[in-house]
C-alpha cells in the first residue's frame, strides 16, 4: 500500500529542507498518477473512453505533465516548449463542457511517446525545484507557485481519473498492490439525527495566508450567521438508499426536479452508477477494479441530483423535511466535532489511500457525534459554487473556478479514501455539475429551510460582465457590420475559425452567413457566456448596480446552435485538427495582438486553397468610413486584411 504525503507547507525556515520536502511530495504525486494507469490491462485501453462525454485515458496521462509545462510557461520560469503538440492536444478537457471537443477529431499518440513526455517533464520540473531560487514563504507570484499548482492540479487527477477507472467496463481493468479494497462489510447502522448547535462561521482565508497551497476560490472571507440544525449521524449507507431504489425511486417523478428528470432521460439511470442490477432487486457494486456483493454498511455514491431526489422522497415518507446541507452547515459539523485542524488527520479518517483504495463502513471513523465528518466518500452539498467576497482569479490559471461559478456546479466537501493534497485540506472546494459522478455519497440535514438552486445563472465577474456588455449591450452593431464585411470579403459559405473570440458575439452573427463557426479563446471564463446562450437561450450579467440580459432570440441568429462552437484554446498553439477554413479571423478588438507573426506561424496550413487572413483591430474608425471599407481597402495587403473598428 503506497501511503501518501500530506500537503506540503509553503512557510519554514530552511530552504535546502523545503527542497527536499517537495522535490520528495512532487515524485510521489507523479509516481502515484503513473501507477493508477498502470490498472488498465492493455495499452490498448488508453485509448477507450469511459464514457462518452469524456476524452479517452490517454489525454488524461498526458494532460497532468502538460499542464507543468504550459503552467511554468505562463509563469515566465520556462521560454520555450518541449513538444507544442502535444502542449495543445493535451491542454483542456476536464469538466464535461462544450468547449472539450469531441475525443474523434483528434490523432492521439502513441502511450510510449506519452510516458516519454512525461519522463522529460519529470526531469525539468525535479531541476527546477532543486535550481531555482527559493525564499520562504512561497507566494503566489514566485515561480514555486506554478510548480505547487502542477503538483496539486496533479493530484485532483489522481481522484478524478481513479473515477474514470472504476466507470471503465471490469474486463479492461486489473488489480495493482497499491490500491487494495475493504474487505468489511455487514448490516448497515441505523442513522439517527444529531443536534448541531449554530453559530457564527466564517468561511475562506486572506491572501496573507501562506501556511498551505489554496486554488483562488478559497481565497477572500464571507461569515455566516447559522441556526441550529440536525444532522444524520452516518452518511446515508446502501441499506438506507435501497428502498428508495425498490419504491421506484427512479421512476416517480414527484422526487425529481426539471434537471434531475433530465438527467434521467439521457442516463436512462436506474439505480446509482457504480451498483449492477442483478435483475432480482439485487445489486453488486463495482470498486476500482473489481466487483462485489452489495456491501450494505459502506456509503452510497451518488450524484447531487440522486441524493436531493432521495431527500424529497424521505421528507414525503416520514413527514418531515431533509435535504442536503449547505456549505456553512458542513464546517459547522466539522467545527463542532472536533475535526477542525488545516489538514485531515488521515489516521482519524479514511482518506489520502491511507487505509483502503474504497470505502469503508459507514460506523468505522467517529467524529465526535457524527460519523465521516471528513473522509470515506466526498459529501455532495445543496449549495452552487461561488467567490467569496474578495475573489479574484489567479493569472496562471484563471479560469479553473469561475467557469464554474455559473449556478449549475455544487460543492462537494470532505473529501474521499482517495483524496490528497490540497483535497484534505481544510479550506478546499470542490464543485462538479450535479449529475456528475465522483466519489461521492451525501448526509442529509433537517433545519431551517434554504432555497434549492436554480439553474438561473448571473455572471459577477466584472470582466467578463464588460465584455458582454461591449459584445451585447444595447446599440452595439460592431459585430454585425464586422460579419457582413467579412462575408464580403471571403465570398462564399464555408468554415470560419475567429482566434480570439472574447464573449463569442462575433462567432455568432457569423452563423447568418456560414456554414460552421469555430471561435476560439484562451480563457474558459471568457466564452463562458456564449456558450450558456447557446445552451440556455439567455445569459445575465451584472454591471455594477444594473442586471441586464442578452437572449440568443434577440440576437436574431436562428442558425448559430447548429453551426457555432466555441473551445477554449490558445492561437499561438492551436490544436491539430483546427483546419480547413476558408477564413480565419484573428479578433484584436479589446486585446491587442502584439506578436502576429507567432500567430501566423500558428495557423500555416489551417486555411482552404483561396482562404484569407482577417485581422481585427482597434485603430479608430474614420467617422465617413465603414468596417467594409476598410475590408476593401486592405484586401491586396500580402493576402491579409484588417477590419477597422
Amino acid at each position: 500500500m503506497l501511503r501518501q504525503m500530506k500537503s506540503v507547507r509553503l512557510d519554514g525556515m530552511d530552504i535546502d529542507a523545503k527542497r527536499r520536502e517537495l522535490r520528495d511530495y512532487f515524485h510521489q504525486s507523479f509516481d502515484l498518477f503513473e501507477s493508477l494507469f498502470e490498472l488498465l490491462k492493455t495499452e490498448e485501453v488508453f485509448y477507450r473512453q469511459s464514457e462518452p462525454t469524456r476524452h479517452p485515458m490517454i489525454f488524461y496521462f498526458g494532460h497532468t505533465a502538460v499542464f507543468y509545462i504550459n503552467k511554468l510557461i505562463a509563469a515566465g520560469v520556462l521560454k520555450e516548449r518541449i513538444n507544442a503538440v502535444y502542449e495543445s492536444l493535451f491542454a483542456v478537457g476536464v469538466d464535461e463542457m462544450m468547449w472539450d471537443e469531441s475525443s474523434e477529431r483528434f490523432s492521439w499518440p502513441p502511450v510510449s511517446a506519452v510516458r516519454e513526455y512525461r519522463t522529460q517533464v519529470r526531469e525539468i520540473v525535479d531541476a527546477l525545484i532543486q535550481t531555482l531560487p527559493m525564499t520562504l514563504p512561497i507566494t503566489q507570484n514566485d515561480p514555486f507557485w506554478a510548480i505547487w499548482m502542477g503538483i496539486e492540479h496533479e493530484r485532483i487527477h489522481i481522484e478524478t481519473s481513479s473515477v474514470l477507472h472504476r466507470q471503465m467496463p471490469l474486463e479492461l481493468i486489473q488489480s495493482h498492490r497499491d490500491f487494495p479494497r475493504c474487505t468489511t462489510s455487514g448490516a448497515a447502522p441505523e442513522n439517527l439525527l444529531v443536534p448541531i448547535q449554530g453559530g457564527d462561521v466564517v468561511l475562506g482565508k486572506g491572501q496573507s495566508d501562506h501556511g498551505l497551497y489554496g486554488w483562488d476560490n478559497e481565497y477572500g472571507t464571507q461569515k455566516f450567521p447559522l441556526k441550529d440544525f440536525e444532522a444524520s449521524k452516518y452518511l446515508v449507507s446502501n441499506a438506507e438508499y435501497l428502498p428508495f431504489v425498490r419504491d421506484g425511486g427512479y421512476t416517480d417523478p414527484r422526487w425529481w426536479d426539471e434537471e434531475g428528470l433530465k438527467f434521467l432521460r439521457i442516463a436512462q439511470a436506474a439505480c446509482p452508477a457504480f451498483w449492477i442490477d442483478q435483475g432480482n432487486g439485487t445489486y453488486r457494486l463495482r470498486t476500482l477494479s473489481d466487483e462485489i456483493e452489495l456491501p450494505m454498511n459502506w456509503p452510497v455514491e451518488v450524484n447531487a441530483l440522486e441524493a436531493q431526489a432521495f431527500c424529497r422522497w424521505k421528507s414525503v415518507r416520514e413527514g418531515q423535511t431533509y435535504r442536503l446541507p449547505c456549505e456553512v452547515e458542513w464546517y459547522r459539523m466539522v467545527q463542532v466535532c472536533g475535526m477542525e485542524s488545516q489538514i485531515y488527520d488521515d489516521a482519524r479518517a479514511n482518506l489520502n489511500l491511507a487505509h483502503f483504495a474504497s470505502s469503508v463502513p459507514v460506523d468505522t471513523f467517529a467524529h465526535g457525534a457524527l460519523y465521516d465528518v471528513v473522509g470515506n466518500v466526498w459529501q455532495w452539498t445543496q449549495t452552487p459554487i461561488s467567490g467569496f467576497a474578495g475573489f479574484s482569479t489567479h493569472p496562471w490559471y484563471d479560469d479553473f473556478s469561475t467557469p464554474t461559478f455559473d449556478g449549475k456546479h455544487n460543492l462537494i466537501k470532505g473529501g474521499s479514501w482517495i483524496s490528497t493534497g490540497n483535497e484534505i485540506v481544510a479550506s478546499s472546494r470542490y464543485a462538479f455539475r450535479r449529475h456528475f459522478y465522483q466519489h461521492a455519497g451525501f448526509r442529509y440535514v433537517r433545519g431551517q429551510t434554504i432555497q434549492e438552486s436554480t439553474n438561473d445563472s448571473l455572471i459577477e465577474d466584472q470582466e467578463i460582465a464588460a465584455l458582454c456588455d461591449a459584445g451585447y449591450g444595447e446599440g452595439n452593431t460592431f459585430a454585425h457590420q464586422a460579419a457582413e464585411a467579412i462575408r464580403t470579403l471571403i465570398g462564399k459559405k464555408g468554415n470560419v475559425l475567429e482566434l480570439g473570440c472574447k464573449a463569442g458575439r462575433l462567432s455568432l452573427e457569423l452563423s447568418g452567413v456560414f456554414e460552421k463557426v469555430t471561435g476560439i479563446e484562451r480563457s474558459a471564463r471568457f466564452i463562458a457566456p456564449a456558450i450558456e446562450l447557446l445552451r440556455e437561450g439567455r445569459c445575465r450579467y451584472r454591471i455594477g448596480g444594473d442586471i441586464r440580459s442578452m437572449t440568443l432570440s434577440a440576437l436574431n441568429v436562428p442558425e448559430a446552435r447548429k453551426r457555432v462552437e466555441f473551445y477554449q484554446g490558445d492561437m499561438r498553439n492551436l490544436k491539430p485538427h483546427l483546419l480547413g477554413y476558408d477564413g480565419i479571423v484573428i479578433n484584436a478588438i479589446d486585446e491587442p495582438v502584439e506578436d502576429l507573426s507567432v500567430i501566423l506561424e500558428a495557423i500555416r496550413g489551417r486555411l482552404n486553397e483561396n482562404g484569407i487572413v482577417i485581422v481585427l483591430d482597434t485603430r479608430p474608425l474614420q467617422e465617413e468610413a465603414t468596417a467594409f471599407d476598410y475590408v476593401k481597402q486592405s484586401q491586396a495587403q500580402r493576402g491579409f486584411a484588417s477590419v477597422w473598428r
